[in-house]
C-alpha cells in the first residue's frame, strides 16, 4: 500500500525539538495524532514522526514507537505513518539502535510504523535495513551529500528503498538548488531509480520546497525543518507549513 501511493508532501512533525522552541511542536501520542490530523486535512499526504519517551526524550523502544505510531494512525486512517531511526537517538550506538528496531517486529500492525527513515551517513546501516525488513517496515534512504549518493550506489540493489530523501543541509542558503541537484544527477548516474524527495532545514527549507516543485518531485515540511513561514514569520502549526508549502510547490511546477 505504501510503496503504490503517489507522494508529493510529507509532513515531519517534530524532529527533536521541544515546546521550549515552539508552542505548537507535539510530543506525546495524543499531540502527535492531533497535529498530524491537521497536517493531512492542510494537505500532507504522509506523515513523519519522532517518538518520545514519558520524560519527552526521543525514543525507538517498541512501546514508545507503537503508542506514536497506533495513535496517529487512528487520527488518519489509511495516511503513511513513518519514523526516524537517527543514531542520535540512542547516543551513537548503532547496537543499541539494532536492538531497539528488532524490536519493532512484535508490534502489532495498527501500532507498526509503514517506513523509516534511514541516514546512509551513519555506521550500521545494511543491519538496520534488515532489521526492518524482517518487519515487513519500508526503509527511506537519508541522502546528505555527494559522498552518501556513492554510498548509497554501493548498496546492494535488494535493498528496494521506498525512496531517496535528498536532504540538503550545511550549505551556503544561496544556493541550495545547485547542492541538490548535483546529488540528484550523481543518483541518476548511479541508475537508483527510486522515487526521489527534495527538502531542506532551517533558512534552505522553502527555497527547496520551490526547487521540488520545479522538478516535479516530493518534499517535505514540518515544524522539525522550519519554525518559520515563508516570510520569516513564527508558523503557527504544522497545517500551516503544509498549506504555504503546498501553495510555493504548486506555483514552481511546470505548467
Amino acid at each position: 500500500m505504501v510503496r503504490n501511493r503517489p507522494l508529493r508532501l510529507k509532513a515531519c512533525l517534530n524532529g527533536g525539538r521541544g515546546r521550549d522552541e515552539h508552542p505548537a511542536v507535539p510530543v506525546s501520542p495524543a499531540e502527535l495524532a492531533e497535529s498530524a490530523a491537521g497536517a493531512v486535512a492542510a494537505g500532507a499526504q504522509a506523515v513523519h514522526l519522532h517518538p518520545r519517551r514519558a520524560d519527552g526524550a526521543e525514543s525507538l523502544l517498541a512501546a514508545d514507537i507503537g503508542a506514536a505510531v497506533a495513535a496517529v494512525r487512528q487520527a488518519c486512517p489509511g495516511v503513511p505513518v513513518g519514523v526516524s531511526t537517527s543514531l542520535a537517538i540512542t547516543g551513537g550506538d548503532p547496537s543499541a539502535r539494532r536492538t531497539a528496531v528488532a524490536g519493532w517486529a512484535e508490534l502489532p500492525a495498527a501500532a507498526r510504523p509503514d517506513f523509516a527513515s534511514v541516514n546512509v551517513s551513519e555506521p550500521g546501516l545494511t543491519a538496520l535495513v534488515a532489521e526492518l525488513r524482517s518487519a515487513g517496515i519500508a526503509a527511506e534512504a537519508g541522502v546528505w551529500s555527494a559522498a552518501d549518493a556513492s554510498a548509497l550506489a554501493g548498496q546492494a540493489p535488494s535493498v528496494g528503498w521506498l525512496r531517496i530523501l535528498v536532504e540538503v543541509v550545511g550549505v551556503p542558503v544561496a544556493d541550495p538548488g545547485s547542492a541538490a541537484d548535483e546529488i540528484l544527477r550523481l543518483l541518476d548516474e548511479a541508475g537508483l531509480a527510486a522515487p526521489r524527495l527534495v527538502h531542506g532545514e532551517q533558512a534552505t527549507c522553502w527555497p527547496l520546497v520551490a526547487r521540488a516543485g520545479e522538478l516535479g518531485l516530493a518534499t517535505r515540511i514540518g515544524l522539525e525543518d522550519t519554525l518559520t513561514g515563508p516570510d520569516g514569520g513564527l508558523a503557527g502549526s504544522n497545517a500551516d507549513l503544509v498549506r504555504q508549502a503546498l501553495a510555493i510547490w504548486a506555483a514552481a511546477a511546470p505548467r
